[in-house]
Parts: C-alpha cells; structure tokens; sequence
C-alpha cells in the first residue's frame, strides 16, 4: 500500500515538473510579459480598464508581450509594426477566434459571421452581406430609408423642451436606420426608455463579451456561471433571436401571399436562399440580422454620442461644422446622405472622433489558426491575440498631443481608417476587419451633421464641468450620458 501511494505521489510530481517545463518552454517562445501569480496568472494586472492597463505594461516588457489569464495565453500587440505582423503578414495565421463563453450563448453560433473560422461559410456570409447591404450601389437605392428615419427625429426634437440623452436617442436612430434598411420598418419610437427591449439587450451582450468571464479563465467553473454571465448573455441573445425570426416569419408570409416586394436588404437576402439553399439558410440570415442590430447600434451610436461631447465642448468646431453643412443643404432644407460623405471637416471631426475615442479598444481578439512566426517570436497555435488599437491611437510617436481632440490633424494628412494605417485602426484590418463600414459612416455622418445644423444645444451644467470619463466593455461608452436640451435653428436656405 506505501508503496502504491509513493508510485501516486511521484508520478504527481513529475507530472508536476513536466507541465512547468512546458511552460517554461513555451515562455522561450513567445514574447515577454509581466511575471504572473500561480494559477490566476495576470489578471490581477488588467483592472478595470484593461486597454490602459495593457498599454502601461506593454511600454515595459514591448510592443509584443505575452499575459496570461489563468490557462489562457495571449500575446497583446500595442505598435502599428506589431499589429502589421499579425493582421497583414500573418491575416491569415491569425484569422481563428476564441470563442467567450458568453457568445456561445447565441443560438445558432456556429453561423455568427463574428465568430466563425475564415472559412468558406464564413466568405459565403461576407459575399451576401457585402451584395445586399454594404455595397455603395445598395447603400445609395435604400438611402431614401434612413433620410425618412431622419427626418422623423427631427421632427420629434423640435417638439422637446426638456433634456434629452443624445446617446439614446442616436442608438434609437442607429437602430431604425439599420432596420429600415434591413426591413424597411422602424422597431423602435424615440419616447421608449429602453428603446422596445433592445438597448437592454445589446447593451448587456457588449458588456457580458468584453467583460473577463472567470468561466473563460478557468473552464472548469462554466457549469457554474459564477459572474451570471451566461445567464445574462443567453436571456439577451435569445431576445434578439427572437425578435429576429419574428421579421423573418412576417416577411416569409409576406412574399408568400404574392404582395408587393419592399426590395430591401431582407428581400434580397431570402432571394439568395433560396437560390443557394445549401449554403445559405434562413438559419444565416437570422443570425446576420442579429449582429446587425448588435454591430451598427452600439458603435454608431458612441461615436456620435462622442462626437457631440466634443463639438458641444468646443463651441467653434460646432459653428464650422454648420456652416460647411450649409453648403450642402438643398433648397428643401434637408441634408442629403451621399453629399456629406464628402464634406472634409465634417469627416475630420468623425475620424477623430474614433481616434480618441475608440469604440472597440482591444478590437475582437483574434486566435493564430497554426503556429506562426511574429517577428523574432514563435507563437503556438490556439494562442490568444489582442490588438490594443487604443493605445496605437494615442501613442504620441504617431499623433501630436495625442489626448487633445484636434479634427484638423486629419486635414493635414490622408490617414484613414479602412485598415491600411496601423496607427489608425477603428474597424480592425484584413479579413476580420469590419464589413460595416460603410453602412457606418454614412449612419453616423447624417446623425452628426443633422444635429449640428437643425439645432442649438444647451447643457444642464457648464462645459468644465463635463464628465469625460468612460466604461470599458467590448465598446468603450460614455460613462456619464451625453444630456443637453435641443432648441431648433431657422435656417436661411
């Protein structure tokens, strides 16, 4: 019996010593980072701003470095040379996801275009969605759409006396931009404190994501969901599934008793089922239409959140962002979408927007899909990237006074952020990179320069008083929300 019990304690502790010889060996490979506790690693390090913890430890032990949250490796890059190695000259190595418990709480995920291998599904998804909703020529037939949704906001403002909180009625707008597009419809009205159910729901998918889950840490523990992540995460995207197959039904029935076609995104994406039915499901597009609601609300929505902060901060960008709007205007008074795409400051002011205020700080992590070599490093596959587009955006190396919001850097430059210029990377680069753009910019351009131009803002407190703080999840938000009282401008036109 002793001797049975020496055999069990020593194959213990050679066990023991393998599994720390094998860490040992994959430390040799891969970059340097923060020595970390046992067991939990370098969680203690991240607090709860992580991008900014990240970006302090990443000036110490190098624009590539490794952490380690429990069993999870991951290898952070924090310099537009690093990041280029990993979304360019490695795209492809680096294209895998890893997958937080909270998202495989999503029905039907193993079709969720966020988190899917680059696969052929996954190209099979990136080619509709790129046909039917964010190629220019769409995007321009279902302008009409998101004019109509606009000029209902305006006239819902100019019947306000009171404060608003320009955050939520932009995630209203966001949201009936993307479902008139998508559908045709408005979900929502603008008097709805929570915006019918959805601003609950994707507001805690962007938190529950980016939250650090102990159930992803340490995967013994998911049976026990000891944060409730899951059970948050799984009430949240069930909503939205279910919201979503009930437009899809409506639509189904629609076509089905022979009416009129809407010829919207919907329409053409059921057409397309039903003509590669192998491939592309209705599975698919209820799914599409969920990131849908969950990728253009919430970024879009921020950015203008962020963007009215800094104009309402800055009294003369406001004045210039109006009288270039006016140039604009038609003789009807209204903002015409495909025209304000080309107004320079306007645009200034969006781009640096995002620059200081990213909407995605660590972007979506990556995962390398084979070993691969990143600059001096061997990185074993299955590791964990994360990209710190953050602290690239305020790396002074790159940016002149670098946390002042000054629009006209981007008139004296051609940086752009479609993901060619590392320092500059809102939307992410190569194949993960944001299919949304485009549908994006338009959104946010007609909400900024509409509330520029139709109104002036009063604030409930004096401008030194304005709170700049802001609350890390998968989105970077406001922490304080945006409120100012709207007054209606007559304008000359």
């Amino acid at each position: 019996m002793d001797q049975l019990l020496f055999l069990f304690l020593s194959s213990i502790i050679i066990l023991f010593f393998l599994l720390h010889a094998i860490d040992l060996h994959r430390k040799r490979r891969l970059p340097p980072g923060p020595p970390g506790l046992p067991i939990i690693g370098n969680l203690l390090d991240l607090g709860p701003k992580p991008h900014e913890s990240l970006d302090k430890l990443s000036k110490k032990h190098g624009p590539l470095m490794t952490i380690r949250l429990g069993r999870i490796t991951s290898v952070v890059a924090s310099t537009p040379d690093a990041t280029r190695e990993i979304l360019q000259r490695n795209d492809e190595a680096c294209s895998g996801r890893v997958i937080p418990d909270a998202v495989s709480c999503l029905p039907d995920n193993d079709v969720a275009l966020a988190w899917i291998p680059a696969n052929e599904s996954w190209r099979t998804i990136r080619k509709a969605l790129s046909t039917y909703l964010t190629h220019q020529h769409k995007l321009d037939t279902l302008r009409h759409l998101r004019q109509n949704v606009m000029e209902g906001v305006l006239d819902f403002l100019r019947q306000k006396k009171a404060g608003i909180e320009i955050g939520k009625l932009a995630f209203a707008v966001a949201l009936n931009m993307m479902s008139n597009t998508c559908m045709s419809q408005n979900v929502t009205n603008y008097e709805s404190d929570d915006i019918g159910g959805f601003k609950t729901a994707v507001k805690t998918v962007m938190k529950v994501t980016g939250k650090f889950n102990l159930a992803d840490i340490f995967p013994v523990l998911k049976p026990w969901d000891p944060q409730n992540i899951g059970r948050d995460a799984k009430a949240a995207y069930e909503w939205l599934d279910n919201v979503a197959d009930g437009y899809i039904s409506e639509r189904i029935k629609h076509r089905e008793s022979k009416l009129q076609r809407f010829g919207d995104m919907l329409d053409s994406l059921l057409d397309y089922s039903e003509a590669n039915e192998a491939e592309f499901t209705v599975k698919h597009i209820k799914i599409l239409l969920v990131e849908l609601f969950l990728a253009g609300t919430e970024t879009s929505s921020n950015t203008t959140e962020w963007a009215m902060t800094e104009l309402l901060l800055n009294p003369d960008m406001f004045s210039r962002v109006r009288k270039e709007v006016a140039t604009i205007v038609g003789e009807d008074g209204k903002i015409q979408e495909a025209k304000i795409l080309d107004l320079p400051y306007l645009q200034a002011v969006i781009k640096e927007t995002m620059r200081l205020h990213l909407s995605v700080p660590l972007l979506v992590p990556h995962k390398t899909e084979t070993d691969v070599k990143l600059g001096k490093y061997n990185v074993p596959k299955g590791t964990q990237i994360l990209v710190n587009a953050w602290a690239m955006a305020r790396d002074p190396r790159y940016w002149g006074n670098p946390l002042g919001f000054k629009p006209e850097r981007f008139l004296e430059n051609e940086i752009d952020y479609k993901g060619q210029n590392f320092e500059f990377i809102p939307f992410g680069s190569g194949r993960r990179m944001c299919p949304g753009i485009p549908l994006a910019h338009r959104v946010v351009s007609l909400m900024v320069a509409s509330f520029v131009y139709h109104f002036d803002w009063k604030l409930p407190h004096a401008r030194e008083e304005m709170d700049m703080n802001d609350a890390f999840g998968l989105t970077l938000i406001r922490a304080t929300p945006l409120i100012a009282t709207p007054t209606p401008v007559v304008q000359n036109t």
